[in-house]
Formats: structure tokens, sequence, C-alpha cells
């Protein structure tokens, strides 16, 4: 058994995958049931009775385990300790695509330690989807190891991203970039779960991912995700990324630079 400074990696895996799963079967439950539906600050930020009860049976499994760990979560907030490790959730990315029956939603849970991202751990129930990583042991779907796609130009990549509700007009912001990539025929998705982007990068089905806006809860188990496909992470300025800024730019590393360089101003570099 693995041990982490007297923390065996073994007992984190397991409380990992089994709170994962207990929000998995929350959002199971309440797909396309009846539930109560509120607006957050800003425009369609949705929260949903499945939200809140999802977070709580997540919540619920860590702190069986691990009452004294340090809690970050999208609708509680922090829950403080001096504990070196911090349990990072979503309990469920993609809001809105649940709230209207579309199953592109998933639980996200990322563990860091001393400000490093451990593990990661994503479920998408209604896709029969799930997905887990350990730094240093790779990134499986379904118990199976994956990788990064092998696309070596960003104009004959298939990319996706997602769009903030503020300053979509902004120069060089989120409609720009946009505009740019498909007016050159480079196709750009948006799923609305920034969560199951960053998975299906890992996967290899779309070699890059660039959103100009996210919070840690989003990204803290996809990033590592991909990294250990084999893929890059940074911000927007090349640098080690960190899930508490909100620029990201995710590819199978291969594009990166060149889509880096799109979402900075420049043009999309074509073939000759």
């Amino acid at each position: 058994m693995q041990q982490l400074r007297g923390v065996s990696l073994d007992m984190l895996k397991t409380t990992l995958l089994n709170a994962v799963q207990a929000g998995a079967a929350q959002l199971q439950h309440f797909f396309n049931g009846e539930f109560k539906i509120s607006n957050k600050e800003g425009m369609n930020n949705l929260v949903t009775e499945a939200d809140h009860a999802a977070e709580k049976a997540i919540i619920g499994v860590i702190q069986e385990s691990y009452p004294d760990h340090f809690i970050l979560s999208e609708e509680t907030g922090e829950i403080v300790t001096d504990s070196a490790y911090k349990w990072i959730i979503d309990p469920i990315d993609g809001t809105v695509n649940f709230a209207n029956g579309i199953p592109i939603c998933c639980v996200s849970i990322g563990l860091e330690k001393d400000g490093k991202m451990i593990m990661g751990a994503i479920q998408a129930p209604l896709l029969r989807e799930s997905y887990f990583t350990e730094r240093g042991q790779g990134a499986f779907l379904n118990d199976k190891k994956i990788t990064v796609s092998t696309k070596t130009e960003l104009i004959s990549s298939c990319l996706v991203t997602g769009f903030p509700y503020t300053y979509l007009d902004a120069p060089n912001g989120p409609l720009n970039v946009f505009e740019k990539l498909i007016r050159e025929g480079i196709p750009v998705r948006r799923l609305g779960s920034a969560a199951i982007d960053l998975c299906w990068v890992a996967a290899g089905r779309f070699d890059g991912f660039y959103e100009h806006k996210l919070n840690a809860w989003d990204s803290s188990a996809g990033f590592l995700l991909i990294e250990e496909a084999g893929g890059k992470v940074t911000d927007f300025e090349g640098a080690v990324y960190s899930p508490y800024q909100p620029h990201i730019c995710a590819t199978n590393g291969l594009i990166h630079e060149e889509l880096l360089a799109v979402v900075n101003g420049g043009p999309v570099k074509t073939k000759s």
C-alpha cells in the first residue's frame, strides 16, 4: 500500500472514487425529474436542488474518512482547516445542461496536497464515462488507459471552448478568438461542461481546449487528467497552470504553441 507522508494513497483513491460515485448517484436520481432551480449572481448562473444534494453526498463521504481535510466546493465554498490536503469539488459541472435535460454534465473532484494536484476523478454517469487520474500513474477512462491525440497542426484540429457570460466583446476576448478559428474552417465545439471538455481532450476526442474564465472546481481534476494523458496545460501566458487563475489552454501538446498564439491575438497559421 502506497503512503504519502503517513496517509495511504490507496485510501485516498478509495475515498475519492466513493465520493464521485455518491455525487453521480444524485445526478442520476434527479436528471429529467422535478427539482428546484434558482439563480446565483449573473445571467443563467443556475444552481439546482440536485447540485446541493450531490455536494452534500460528496462532502459526507470525504468527511467520514478525513474530517480534518480542507474542502473547496462550488456551492458551499471553503471549509477551512490547516490540513495539507484540499478536496476541490464541482457537484454538477454543466448545470445548465442538466437543468434542460441535456446529458452532457458530470461530477468533478480534484485532490490537492500542499498546493499540488495529486488525484482527480470525473464521472459522467449519463454518458457512462468514469475518469480517474493519479499524478505519475496515467489517466483512465472506465479503467482503460487513455492518451491525447496526435494532430500536429492547429488548422486540422478539432477544438472545444466555453464562453463566459461577461466580457464577450472584450478586445481579443472569447468571441474574437472563436471568430478567427471558425473563419479558417477549424471546428470549435461548445459543450457546456468544462470538465467534460478536459476529459475529451485527455481521451483524444478533441485536440485542444481554451477558455477565458474558469473556477478551480471546473478544472482541478481535468487538467491533471490531460497532463497524465500526455498533453499540456498552461495559462494564456504559457506558464505552469494553476486552477486558481481564470485562463486555460489545454492541448495534446503538439498544437499548444499555435493555439496559444491565436488566443493571445495572433493569426491562425494556415497551410501553404
